[in-house]
């Protein structure tokens, strides 16, 4: 006849309490982090967070490449379309071009489906050497229309970092002058505020925000008007 301890015989019951209380821990601690296992990274929360509460925007004055100069917050209004705006550097030969390129086809698609009067383009240099001359240059080679498409600088070095932080723009100089940066299409409302922070090679998904949120705003307009 054998006979079993009963301390040894509660062990496995004990192990597996344990490490069901582990597992119940580490599921509390990851639904916190991703937001109710709604995001998986710090960046897509604070796109989520910014998409849930459109985030106003820093006090910013820019310099339209035709040498205009006035607040940023202002100019939204004044236009009073969405916008969809970008950050770049006029001598970039990377990330730029492709973004370029997709801001190109974006202008194509706008003229196209009739949505001039809802949507347009911003690209806002963070270099501090594109002066006005360079913005122009570089709207002339993108084959711009000054209507749909803007572009512009920030003059002041605090205010441009206080943009840069306010979008998520992490801008690093690199050898020859260069820099090394992230990029993604930014919807901004006529109010001046950032409502939705898009991947860059997600132009589809920008027009659609971008539109949803020009209708929004002429229904809020419709509706004190």
């Amino acid at each position: 006849m054998s006979w079993t301890n009963s301390s040894d015989a509660g062990a496995p019951v004990k192990t597996l309490l344990a490490l069901l209380l582990v597992a119940a821990l580490a599921a509390v601690a990851v639904h916190s982090v991703t937001d109710g296992f709604r995001v998986f990274t710090t960046e897509d929360g604070r796109r989520l967070a910014i998409e849930e509460h459109p985030r106003h925007l820093p006090a910013t004055t820019i310099q339209y490449e035709d040498g205009s100069t006035l607040p940023l917050a202002q100019a939204l209004h004044e236009d009073g379309r969405a916008t969809i705006a970008v950050f770049f550097y006029t001598r970039c030969n990377t990330i730029c071009s492709v973004v370029g390129t997709e801001l190109q086809q974006l202008q194509d698609r706008i003229r196209a489906e009739g949505l001039e009067s809802q949507i347009r383009l911003l690209s806002i240099s963070f270099d501090p050497d594109d002066r006005q001359p360079a913005l122009a240059g570089y709207a002339k080679r993108m084959h711009a229309d000054a209507g749909d498409w803007r572009f512009a600088r920030v003059t002041d070095t605090q205010q441009r970092r206080e943009l840069l932080d306010a979008f998520g723009i992490t801008v690093v100089p690199a050898p020859l002058g260069e820099f090394q940066h992230n990029a993604a299409f930014h919807i901004l409302t006529p109010d001046g505020r950032l409502a939705h922070i898009i991947d860059y090679d997600q132009p589809e998904v920008a027009l659609a925000h971008a539109l949803a949120a020009a209708r929004r705003s002429s229904a809020r307009h419709g509706a004190v008007s």
